[in-house]
């Protein structure tokens, strides 16, 4: 293996440049401050974490996590996601509070990727949990949050595609049995969004028309709320029945919100189905193809740290937003100029301070005593880069 140039870093990782970075700060501050205003208080858990507790609780595959040691041998993990650590301290220093718990973050997150993929292996995330809450009150909220949060982010066009885990459950349970494996391969055609292979799997299973009708039917499960209709006659499940009448219940609370025409409703939307319980959804970005945020409810990952609780949730994928929407511009704000030279520096500085403490951007240069450039830039070039030149002289008095 050939040793990296100095300028190099490894696949996946990025430098965030200083313009970059003040969007990137611009919408975590808004969006965070959009989530306080919905009473969710920020947390902060740690980068690294234990593999036996919080990294095989993650809805991140094994093969994604970045894993490392300690010096007594025990396996760590680069945080993969924010909600198994979140769940850990709910499920301990959280214990005592009264539910439901609000709680929002915005922090890095790791995931090892192909190196062809294009991907990014670090990356910033910015969510909520909302926990001890299953009604679809809560799944509302965090559905009409995220929608306030991607406004606050600057994401002006997109859609929230909403839909429910256990629809596709009792619908497949139903039609295929008892066949887990089939089950398994045709949710896997849904999260992929390979319609093709999931119509393949059906005609693999050489089922009679009317029942390869209704697994193709949930196809056409897209829309309003009108698809609850539809839903509920596909459908003849106990389990199917009552998802559909949680997630209509749901956008009946969105259109409360006054906030259903960003929401469609599609019941192929089943988020990571072996992590989600209930409703997911994803939000699209009328500018990108891939997701800006995803959520969902997640009722069974509080009990692998020995606490029974009902949660939902969701995250902004941020960089996405970063990337690929053009909502936010931030405009580089000059800074007010102080040069001076050697006899007059004090003098130069304390104004430089006073200029500070009343929130003005301040740089400093120090010029030569005979009046000669101190610096390679032209007085042209330096007063182009500044709001405001002061120049402190060797001339007897003022500026």
């Amino acid at each position: 293996m050939s040793k990296p140039k100095g300028f190099e870093k490894p696949t996946g990782f990025r430098d965030y440049t200083p313009h970059v970075v003040s969007k990137l700060r611009t919408i975590e501050r808004n969006v965070l401050e959009c989530m306080e205003r919905w009473g969710y208080r920020q947390i902060i858990t740690p980068t690294i974490e234990y593999y036996d507790t919080v990294g095989v609780a993650s809805s991140t595959s094994d093969r994604k996590l970045f894993k490392l040691l300690n010096s007594r041998g025990t396996t760590l993990v680069l945080r993969s996601d924010l909600t198994a650590p979140i769940a850990r301290v709910v499920s301990s220093m959280l214990k005592d509070e009264q539910l439901p718990l609000r709680l929002s973050y915005h922090a890095n997150v790791f995931r090892s990727i192909e190196e062809e993929a294009g991907r990014e292996a670090e990356f910033f995330q910015t969510g909520v949990e909302l926990v001890g809450d299953d009604s679809p009150e809560a799944d509302a909220e965090v559905v009409a949050l995220a929608i306030a949060s991607l406004q606050a982010a600057g994401v002006s066009s997109f859609k929230i595609a909403m839909g429910h885990m256990g629809f596709l459950n009792g619908l497949l349970e139903e039609v295929i049995p008892g066949q887990t494996a089939e089950q398994e391969q045709l949710k896997e055609g849904l999260l992929g969004r390979d319609y093709v292979g999931y119509r393949q799997s059906i005609e693999a299973l050489n089922l009679e028309p009317k029942l390869k009708e209704q697994l193709e039917a949930i196809l056409r499960l897209r829309g309003g709320k009108e698809v609850c209709t539809h839903a509920v006659e596909l459908s003849s499940s106990a389990e199917a029945a009552q998802s559909i009448a949680h997630l209509c219940a749901v956008f009946e609370v969105l259109e409360a919100y006054g906030v259903s025409e960003h929401v469609l409703i599609d019941l192929t939307m089943i988020g990571d189905f072996s992590y989600y319980t209930g409703m997911t959804f994803e939000g699209y970005a009328a500018e990108l193809g891939s997701p800006v945020c995803s959520g969902g409810r997640y009722d069974n990952l509080l009990q692998q740290f020995g606490r029974s609780l009902p949660a939902t949730g969701f995250a902004l994928k941020t960089n996405r937003i970063i990337d690929g929407v053009h909502g936010i511009t931030i405009e580089e704000k000059k800074p007010v100029l102080i040069q001076y030279t050697p006899k007059r520096r004090a003098e130069a500085l304390t104004e430089a301070a006073r200029l500070r403490s009343m929130g003005q951007n301040v740089v400093t240069l120090l010029l030569p005593e005979d009046g000669a450039e101190a610096s390679a830039l032209s007085v042209e070039a330096r007063t182009a880069r500044a709001e405001q030149v002061i120049t402190y002289g060797s001339e007897e008095g003022g500026r």
